[in-house]
């Protein structure tokens, strides 16, 4: 009897207990009874600690642009599970989800079973597959050299930057963290990166060099410039000049972020050029591809009037760009911020760049069991801010006061984790509906 997508779904979410594996023979040999379904098309794959996710979005939408049909994995979702599997802009079906879960869970018969972010990665594989993509652009969970997704061989490596976190996996150093993402690189295979500490590039430069893989480094060999008294930017590529373009994402970090991406189309194209019409990169392609990119719960408006903004600023890197963010664009207008962290994040640091542009602020605690306790959160909150500190512990209902509660003319802002985010938007798409 076939199962159901609510009961697929509670079987995946338990496997969450089971926590995080560094090894990859699990997944090899499911894929390996699978058929190797992630060998029967290209990929792209991006690692990194912040950007990753935009990136990958980007690159998916410029190929998805010239005609291919482009698959995309990413993680975490934000209210279903179904958004982590995109094919053109499109979620995997529900009936989709249950067929890649039955097939994969029938082909995970090891000596260990395999973890959620494991067959999450076997089903995501398994689909593009069966749905005869013509790329696929992969997103690295955590890490890189142990990652789920690291079992497949790429025509092209991003590595986004670096910043410390997970330490418990991925040690507790610039050098450390480098060599755990480079663990993506491949023989031969190019590798774009924006990673720019000294210690951090010459590791990566010294395991490409082992691999005789090329490596390109943002504002070393493609740059992205602001347009002075303009909302556009300019690319000057490896090849390509791209003069004003509308970035399709608010924020200055995503200069960096669709760098990455144009750099690692040009790179695609080339090299695919003579074999298909299709891959002619040209400003025209890049623009409409860019027009139809969309990345939720980072930077997101939900709403005016008042001003409400869903950003995810999971990590102390986030955080600052977070920040940074919205001093630019709140002059005018006092800010509350709703606010909940995980356990394993330095939450007094997000902390302390986050208050720094809030007039009020509400602790709230999201439903995963990593969260932080309102009340470790609220004494943290306590040392720092001088202003008005609630704490309301369901992130919806810590939502609807905020805004509630805020004049028109103001703003509200919800952050410091994915998960914040999530449950944020499921209740502003339940309101919606």
């Amino acid at each position: 009897m076939a199962v159901s997508y609510r009961q697929c779904l509670e079987n995946i979410y338990q496997l969450g207990r089971f926590g995080i594996k560094l090894e990859l023979e699990t997944i090899q040999n499911i894929l390996a009874r699978l058929g190797h379904p992630e060998k029967k098309y290209p990929c792209v794959h991006v690692a990194g600690t912040n950007g990753k996710g935009s990136t990958a979005t980007y690159i998916a939408s410029i190929l998805q642009a010239a005609g291919f049909k482009t698959g995309i994995y990413t993680s975490p979702h934000l209210v279903r599970f179904n958004e982590r599997i995109c094919i053109n802009g499109q979620m995997i079906s529900d009936p989709d989800v249950v067929a890649a879960y039955e097939a994969v869970t029938a082909a995970d018969t090891g000596d260990r079973h395999a973890t959620f972010f494991e067959i999450a990665t076997a089903m995501a594989f398994f689909h593009f597959a069966r749905k005869k993509v013509d790329w696929a652009v992969i997103e690295t969970g955590m890490g890189g050299r142990f990652d789920a997704t690291n079992i497949i061989e790429p025509s092209l490596g991003v590595i986004t930057n670096l910043s410390i976190e997970h330490t418990q996996y991925l040690g507790t150093t610039i050098p450390a963290l480098a060599t755990e993402k480079g663990g993506i690189i491949k023989p031969a295979t190019p590798l774009v990166t924006s990673v720019h500490q000294p210690s951090g590039i010459r590791i990566l430069k010294q395991i490409a060099k082992e691999k005789n893989a090329p490596l390109y480094q943002y504002k070393q060999d493609f740059f992205v410039r602001k347009t002075p008294g303009r909302p556009t930017v300019t690319y000057r590529g490896l090849n390509l000049h791209i003069p004003t373009i509308t970035p399709p994402l608010p924020g200055d970090h995503q200069k960096e972020n669709l760098g990455m991406a144009l750099a690692a189309c040009e790179l695609i194209f080339h090299k695919y050029k003579k074999n298909d019409s299709r891959y002619h990169l040209t400003p025209d392609l890049v623009r409409q591809g860019l027009a139809g990119t969309r990345w939720p719960g980072r930077l997101e408006v939900i709403q005016q009037n008042p001003l409400v903004i869903l950003d995810g600023a999971h990590n102390l890197k986030a955080s600052q760009v977070l920040a940074r963010y919205l001093s630019t664009i709140l002059a005018d207008r006092k800010l509350t911020l709703v606010i909940g962290i995980l356990d394993d994040k330095p939450y007094e640091a997000m902390l302390k760049n986050l208050l720094s542009v809030a007039h009020r602020v509400i602790i709230t605690r999201a439903k995963i069991d990593r969260s932080l306790p309102t009340p470790v959160l609220a004494a943290a909150a306590k040392k720092i801010f001088n202003g008005p500190i609630q704490v309301i512990e369901k992130v919806s209902e810590a939502v609807s006061h905020a805004i509630s509660s805020t004049s028109e003319k103001d703003a509200v802002c919800i952050a410091g984790s994915l998960y914040v985010a999530g449950e944020a938007k499921e209740k502003f798409d339940l309101d919606f509906f």
